[in-house]
């Protein structure tokens, strides 16, 4: 029989050595390894989702086989913080880190041998595995040379930024690897950064802490359980839009499985007398309303990960000609995450988020106003606008989540860190797939609503497959095959028009939630400001 403590809550993190401050070069190195880290783990998974539609035939499969590499590569990464944070405890930061580093050079190493889809899921799995410590190891690196004032304000945004920079970056220069199409130009890139990254952490050694045995049996039962949940979940939400959720009954199977493994684990940890979650103080209402606010921006900041490309890709633009737009989007990210680290203090965070919401609306209202001859540079402006509120917002959020994390206690630490690292890769599964769905169903409507219109027999359709049948008339003389493919042409043209109004419906979409958290954080401000001043005042002491 279990017993509850009256402070339930992982084991307390063990006290760390004092802060001694390091030269000014060996500070600039620590972060620099920190960025290349960071920056190593976040484009593998760039590299791998922006090239989904042209690996299967590298690997003899289709396209909607190949949407399994992205379940097997970021199913791992949404549920290992349950206990990386735990392992690194109980084994100590230098071991982690090393064992970290030499994992992910030999899951490298291993995927130059995948020659088609049963082996590359094999190796996306072992990297999303390999991977999932690097964002760790990228804090932790950017962490270790600043001063406690300075780990929260600066320290924090900086990792973050960097973390996010990743999946822009790739698209980025994509083109400028993939110069003969060969996939091994990735392998290759993705190898040499891991090796240089385990350099960097034996040159660069971590401050080592106490350890002590925090790993209990239980925890590995609840890992379990709340593993296949999220692996559940990330399965159905990253193939849901490709089989269609109506179509196969797997889905729903799927997913009613998923939320009982997790109410499973969490009746489990709830009965703990040292839980791995600290469940009562995770539905706390201070942590739901944050929790919320992590998903709902993550899902709105989908609109980058799956809009933009999603559309470009439909129109028939090349990775070469959308490069721009990313190498657009990438600085602004840059320039959001510095923002943020001069102007984070605790009593500016929801000032910060303000101008966050208001950024992802603007630049998705913009959006909102796309038409079928719309080119990359035309997205330039309102990407950027919404890459740079996303490395605004995230730092300042989790500042906050750990501020609060730590007034509770340390043991309160784990709970709060692992909530905003799976918030973040699930919120970010689920907003893509609900965004690639809301546009196949949109589409489909809008189609059909334009070929009403443009009914058979209609003297519209007649003119405007005419007037395609002259432009053709140089290329075809037999009159069948004219009329033909320019009815083909036309039935072309619908598809397109559809496809780039439901995008708009969803950009509008996401730019109306945008300003509904908006209005949610602004009467939140105001409460507060006038709970604040209708308080007695505080007597004097004497």
């Amino acid at each position: 029989m279990s017993e509850r403590s009256a402070n339930p809550g992982a084991a307390a993190t063990p006290p760390r050595p004092a802060f001694v401050p390091k030269p000014p070069l060996l500070a600039a190195a620590y972060m620099l390894a920190s960025t290349f880290i960071a920056l190593s783990q976040s484009l593998g998974q760039g590299f791998l989702s922006a090239n989904l539609t042209t690996l299967g035939g590298e690997l003899g499969a289709t396209q909607t086989e190949t949407m399994w590499l992205m379940v097997v590569f970021m199913a791992p990464r949404a549920v290992l913080p349950l206990m990386l944070i735990k392992i690194r405890m109980q084994f100590g930061l230098r071991r982690f880190a090393e064992v970290s580093i030499i994992v992910y050079v030999a899951v490298a190493l291993l995927s130059l041998l995948a020659t088609d889809l049963r082996s590359a899921l094999v190796v996306e799995l072992l990297s999303g595995i390999a991977a999932a410590p690097l964002s760790t190891l990228a804090f932790l690196y950017m962490l270790e040379p600043l001063p406690p004032e300075k780990k929260l304000t600066i320290g924090l945004p900086l990792a973050l930024t960097m973390i996010s920079l990743g999946t822009p970056l790739a698209r980025a220069i994509n083109p400028l690897i993939l110069t003969d199409g060969s996939w091994t130009n990735i392998l290759m890139l993705k190898l040499g950064m891991s090796m240089i990254c385990l350099v960097l952490v034996y040159r660069l050694p971590l401050v080592a802490a106490e350890t002590m045995k925090v790993i209990k049996g239980m925890d590995l039962v609840s890992f379990a359980l709340i593993a296949a949940s999220f692996g559940g979940f990330v399965a159905c939400f990253t193939t849901g839009a490709t089989y269609w959720w109506v179509e196969v009954p797997w889905l729903g199977q799927a997913i009613a499985a998923s939320i009982a493994a997790l109410v499973i684990a969490l009746v489990i940890e709830l009965h703990r007398r040292t839980p791995l979650l600290d469940v009562r103080w995770l539905t706390s209402p201070a942590m739901l309303h944050l929790t919320a606010a992590l998903l709902i921006f993550r899902i709105i900041l989908s609109e980058q990960s799956s809009g933009a490309p999603g559309l470009f890709q439909t129109l028939g633009f090349a990775q070469e000609q959308v490069a721009p737009l990313f190498w657009a989007i990438s600085a602004a990210s840059l320039g959001g995450g510095i923002a943020c680290a001069l102007v984070l203090r605790p009593d500016r965070v929801p000032f910060i988020h303000v101008g966050a919401l208001l950024l992802i609306a603007a630049g998705a209202g913009l959006d909102a106003h796309s038409n079928s001859g719309l080119a990359p540079r035309d997205m330039i402006l309102s990407q950027s606008l919404i890459g740079f509120a996303s490395t605004l917002f995230l730092p300042s959020a989790m500042a906050t989540g750990l501020l609060t994390a730590l007034s509770k206690g340390p043991q309160y630490l784990l709970s709060f860190i692992i909530v905003f690292l799976s918030s973040q890769i699930l919120g970010g599964t689920i907003g893509a797939g609900l965004f690639r769905s809301i546009v196949t169903a949109r589409t489909a409507a809008h189609a059909e609503w334009i070929a009403e219109e443009l009914a058979t027999g209609d003297p519209l359709v007649s003119a405007r497959i005419s007037t395609l049948a002259q432009q053709l008339s140089t290329q075809l003389t037999d009159a069948a095959q004219l009329k033909a493919q320019a009815a083909a042409q036309l039935a072309a043209t619908v598809q397109r028009e559809a496809t780039v109004a439901a995008y708009n419906d969803v950009f509008a979409a996401i730019s109306f939630l945008a300003l509904a958290a908006l209005a949610v954080l602004t009467g939140h401000i105001l409460l507060n400001f006038l709970r604040a001043r209708m308080a007695p005042p505080v007597p004097a002491a004497h």
